[in-house]
């Protein structure tokens, strides 16, 4: 009993240190996303043209499809990287996983900003962007569940859903960087500068980011489990194996319950921008400008940042599985909605569809730190969260763009995807009705290994 009075005797004001971990979570993840974005971003609007689409001249579709796929192939190195990370983070800390993702993520990321194009190279353009694309992805796998694991350790129990909403919001928070930064470039510039130089300019901007991530994240402090672990030398001598042998189920239901609102995500982070603004004498089916199409999704990514940071708050109070069951509940409700407004032609239809969607899609991606956290013991936690996480991406967001293009192309009609993100949605929604509620599990050692 009185190893657990620290954690119910925990403090309501927020610390300094913890003040430090939660910007060093949230600042460090904002600019994985960040890199990661762009690159999701350039796939609907420019890699095509200059990568792919030389490889499928005589069809254009093809090209734009190839360009969705290398999007998705990143996906695939993810759980590599998820395992790595995460063994190597539940042997030698958070922290330096930390710190060595974010470097990862951001030199492949600026080296794509230096990368000449199939005209100047031919083949090989595709081949090495292909490659650094799966580097961004090798990296994204082993951040995420560190950050996550660094918020939710360090946080008093009653406070577990909003402190792991902090790296949840560095996706919206990047979202916004990213199409920020887009939308600002292809305001200024003429569409034949941004195709010439412009969309380079996000990609080295990343430098500046990490240089301001890495001095962040090398302040703080190592996660107090972490540090019980090394203190009682309780790391398992083979973690990776010993998660999957006793803690299968839980890898697989936390990678179902993240597909849906992964493969959501990517529609708003990549697919409905590209969509919404083709031309329509180039094929496009609504024909939006480009440049208000991207302001749009960039206000409605404050209503990511906003409801993810309320879904984490409210799990706290309701509980992690009934926020979950809310929001993908809303998201099944509201995707025919959506895509019928978007395909109405009116850019305030565009702007308030996705907004709306942004309510279920924070409802179920907030408490998920805590969430994944609790499911866990210590000593395999890492490697769970983030291989659970990684899994749930190539299920859920890898290719739900190059899906939904090749849907749309055969059917004509974009309530052919609205139809595959419900099955997805219902999915997860079912995954974590499975769950047996874990708000406010022990999370120590002490806790888990008597």
């Amino acid at each position: 009993m009185s190893s657990a009075s620290p954690a119910a005797a925990a403090p309501t004001s927020i610390t300094r240190e913890e003040r430090r971990v939660l910007a060093g979570t949230l600042v460090g993840t904002t600019i994985e996303w960040y890199d990661f974005f762009i690159y999701a971003q350039a796939a609907g609007l420019i890699l095509s043209a200059q990568y792919f689409g030389p490889l499928a001249s005589d069809n254009p579709a093809l090209g734009q499809i190839m360009a969705w796929a290398s999007l998705g192939i990143s996906f695939l190195f993810r759980p590599l990287g998820a395992i790595i990370a995460g063994h190597l983070g539940d042997r030698i800390g958070r922290k330096k996983m930390l710190v060595l993702t974010l470097v990862l993520m951001g030199a492949a990321t600026s080296l794509i900003g230096l990368l000449p194009n199939y005209a100047a190279i031919g083949v090989g353009a595709p081949i090495l962007l292909t490659l650094l694309r799966i580097l961004q992805g090798f990296s994204a796998g082993g951040e995420w569940g560190g950050a996550a694991l660094l918020s939710v350790e360090h946080a008093p129990v009653n406070k577990r859903g909003l402190f792991g909403a902090y790296p949840q919001i560095g996706v919206p928070v990047g979202m916004i960087l990213a199409t920020g930064v887009i939308w600002i470039l292809t305001t200024i510039l003429s569409p034949e500068q941004f195709a010439s130089f412009g969309w380079r300019i996000p990609f080295l901007f990343s430098v500046v980011l990490v240089l301001i991530g890495y001095y962040i994240r090398r302040q703080v402090e190592e996660s107090p489990i972490f540090a019980e672990l090394a203190e009682r030398k309780a790391e398992s001598s083979a973690p990776l194996s010993t998660l999957f042998k006793k803690n299968t189920k839980e890898v697989v239901l936390s990678a179902l319950i993240f597909i849906g609102n992964n493969a959501v995500g990517y529609m708003i982070i990549a697919f409905f921008a590209a969509y919404a603004s083709m031309p329509i004498e180039q094929g496009g089916m609504v024909g939006l400008d480009r440049a208000p199409v991207l302001l749009a999704t960039t206000l409605a990514s404050f209503g990511w940042l906003v409801f993810t940071m309320w879904g984490g708050a409210l799990s706290d109070k309701l509980g992690r599985v009934r926020t979950f069951q809310i929001g993908y509940i809303l998201l099944i409700v509201w995707l025919v909605p959506t895509f019928l407004m978007i395909d109405s032609g009116s850019i305030w239809m565009y702007g308030i569809g996705i907004f709306v969607l942004t309510l279920g899609m924070g409802l179920s991606y907030g408490p998920m730190s805590a969430m994944y956290a609790e499911m866990f013991p210590p000593q395999v936690r890492y490697s769970g969260v983030s291989i659970g996480y990684a899994l749930g991406a190539i299920l859920g967001g890898a290719f739900a763009p190059t899906i939904a293009e090749t849907l749309l192309a055969r059917t004509g009609s974009s309530l052919s995807i609205a139809v595959y993100m419900i099955i997805v949605c219902v999915i997860s929604l079912i995954a974590v009705s499975l769950v047996k509620e874990p708000k406010g599990v022990p999370l120590g050692v002490a806790k888990h290994t008597s």
